[in-house]
């Protein structure tokens, strides 16, 4: 019994099986298997099995080889014949689901991905299962049915030809509740939005449909938005759980991606707040379409923020509709890498391709990433590939610029119709019970319809994503339009000077350029006066001993661009032994964060942005290397900072600093 090698190289090519030579494996050639003229499926490995090129060949196919112990595809079985191998590795790589991986550094983590896909009749579904899959894929393709045909004139960015997205999240959102998540934070292009709002955060329907009634007057102040970018925060039970779950979706603006770090600086003060250190009751979800993932800058930004201490949200689930188009541009004009997924390889994220038109394919994957993210708390990647039946919205004609492409999707049966027919045949559901829950779902639609004929006025405060409580009165008012008095005693002011002075560690060595930088500091407090840098730690440390947490975060402030800050000192002789003096002022103040970023504007900027939505009790401050450098993040000015309370009645508390010269240059 001879040894074989199984060499997987992920979804661009099925694995190959190897034949050891002198204890060494020839690597899989994978040009040769993508394009072989044997076309696809069991055919291509077999081929290059056994077309010699592995020293293999027909008369070897019977032959019974041991397997080695990193491959699952045997189950209880160590030893199989070469054409069952080749059986199940092309049941485990080469039909509808595509798993790359294995440029991940790490031996455990790739293990763990092959046991979830190799090991045999891992995709089974039960009855109850199937059902609700069909259920959820009813409420998802009727919703779309419905606002086409009583708004066919009206821009909704459907979710046509990738209907599978909604139980895709649901499945997300169901494993994660299970695992022990509370809260879940979303962001999403327009794509599919009003359908997620719907199904999968259940604003209620009628919220949605009177959104298409032009004739509704604002209550709020401000201007309001188009359907497509608000946002939602809802409380509610998770019916597969049974558990309380917050869903919140983040409001954004047309440019594509630019929530991506909001949603991660909300999801990381969600967790700062509730204590969850490990991110296991908060996490959350990033949509994204294809042109836009490979296109914007700001994904590889966010990518980097993710395995950061101050930064990182402990795993992010990545769902990509891909539908390989990106408005009129083909994918080969739209990126130079092979797949749109691939900018996730930097953070060793696996990405799972899946065909969006095998719904029970989509769901195991999703399973999967959502164990992935609860097991490793690391990123992950779900591609759903998919196909758009309109045009880039409902009033576009896509035949201009894709012509045999549309002509193609013009054919394609709709995912619903293909996995109705699908269980009808398996006896899982009868016709009778599909029709059934078709019709059902219809009357919730035309009922809720009706409603929103009642409603006259549109309430922006019903969209919040980031509602604060205690701040505003029931209709939005503020509590109060005083303000306390700010004024400090010399007696606090002294107290504080004497931290940002001293080093309130014991055996701590510090550098002899900072001992005549605090010297100073102690002399300008017998002085009674105070520079820039001593001001900034007298009004931060007020505020940390009144109980109100500080974040600043930015490129290089914990030192200071100008030299002039030093919050956190170190060891001159100890490697990362750190002391931040403004966390020694009390024993009942609030926690102080300091943290340098990344060299990044845009996406750090965003991150804040989100982490200041979380909560009015906070001083959440980003500053910039030098003033003209928010240039870079201008977008979330522009888009979030600038309009986001006329928008979105959104309150939020960021701080720009924009340091020039007069910080202690």
């Amino acid at each position: 019994m001879e040894e074989v090698v199984l060499c997987s190289q992920g979804s661009v090519s099925p694995p190959a099986v190897v034949k050891v030579t002198n204890g060494v494996g020839i690597s899989p050639l994978l040009p040769l298997l993508a394009t072989h003229p044997g076309g696809g499926g069991f055919s291509r490995l077999r081929i290059l099995a056994v077309g010699g090129f592995y020293g293999l060949d027909e008369t070897d196919l019977d032959k019974v080889f041991r397997l080695p112990t990193t491959t699952f595809i045997g189950g209880s079985e160590s030893a199989l014949p070469l054409k069952e191998i080749i059986r199940r590795l092309e049941m485990a790589y080469c039909q509808h689901i595509g798993v790359e991986f294995m440029f991940i550094n790490d031996l455990e983590q790739c293990q763990w991905i092959r046991q979830k896909f190799e090991t045999p009749g891992v995709m089974q579904f039960t009855l109850e299962e199937k059902r609700t899959l069909l259920a959820r894929m009813v409420r998802s393709t009727r919703f779309e049915e419905f606002l086409q045909k009583k708004w066919s004139a009206e821009k909704r960015f459907g979710l046509e030809g990738c209907e599978s997205l909604i139980p895709a999240l649901k499945t997300i959102i169901d494993k994660s509740s299970e695992n022990g998540v509370e809260n879940v934070i979303m962001g999403m292009p327009h794509r599919g939005r009003l359908n997620v709002l719907a199904n999968v955060i259940r604003k209620e329907l009628e919220q949605i449909f009177c959104q298409f009634d032009s004739k509704l007057e604002a209550a709020d102040e401000g201007t309001g938005d188009v359907k497509y970018h608000l946002g939602m925060y809802h409380r509610r039970i998770n019916r597969v759980t049974d558990r309380n779950i917050t869903l919140s979706l983040v409001a954004n603006p047309s440019h594509l991606e630019a929530v991506d770090p909001v949603v991660q600086g909300k999801t990381k003060a969600e967790q700062f707040y509730c204590g969850d250190n490990d991110g296991n009751r908060v996490m959350s979800i990033l949509l994204h379409g294809d042109a836009a993932f490979a296109g914007q800058g700001i994904v590889y930004e966010t990518f980097h923020l993710s395995d950061l201490p101050s930064y990182t949200t402990h795993g992010t689930v990545h769902v990509v509709v891909n539908n390989q188009i990106g408005f009129t541009t083909d994918p080969r004009m739209a990126r130079s890498s092979p797949y749109p997924t691939d900018v996730a390889r930097v953070v060793n994220a696996p990405i799972f391709h899946v065909n969006a038109d095998d719904p029970e394919a989509v769901i195991y994957v999703c399973k999967v990433a959502a164990e992935w993210r609860a097991t490793f708390h690391k990123d992950v990647v779900v591609d759903l590939v998919c196909y758009r039946r309109m045009g880039h919205n409902e009033m576009d004609e896509p035949m201009f610029t894709q012509p045999l492409m549309y002509k193609q999707i013009k054919k394609q049966k709709p995912v619903l119709q293909k996995y109705a027919e699908k269980l009808i045949a398996e006896g899982a559901v009868s016709r009778q019970e599909y029709e059934e829950e078709i019709a059902k779902y219809d009357k919730i639609c035309e009922e809720a319809y009706a409603r929103s004929k009642d409603e006259k006025i549109l309430h922006i405060k019903h969209w919040l994503d980031s509602p604060w409580p205690g701040f505003f009165t029931l209709d939005g008012q503020p509590k109060s339009m005083s303000c306390p008095s700010t004024g400090l005693t010399e007696e606090n002011l002294n107290h504080i000077g004497q931290i940002a002075s001293t080093v309130p560690v014991e055996d701590f060595t510090i550098h002899g350029g900072l001992s005549r930088i605090l010297k100073g500091r102690a002399e300008m407090i017998r002085n009674r006066t105070v520079d820039w840098a001593l001001g900034e730690y007298m009004a931060f440390g007020s505020l940390l001993k009144e109980g109100i947490h500080i974040r600043l975060s930015g490129q290089d402030v914990e030192r200071g661009t100008f030299s002039h800050r030093h919050h956190v000192l170190h060891d001159q002789n100890v490697d990362k032994r750190i002391c931040i003096p403004m966390n020694h002022l009390s024993p009942d103040q609030a926690p102080y964060t300091v943290c340098n970023s990344s060299l990044s504007e845009y996406g750090v900027l965003g991150f804040e942005l989100g982490f200041a939505m979380a909560s009015p009790n906070a001083l959440i401050l980003w500053e910039a290397q030098f003033g003209d450098f928010h240039n870079t993040a201008q977008c979330i000015i522009d888009q979030f900072i600038c309009p986001g309370q006329a928008k979105w009645v959104r309150q939020n508390g960021i701080v720009l600093l924009l340091p020039h010269g007069m910080e202690g240059m």
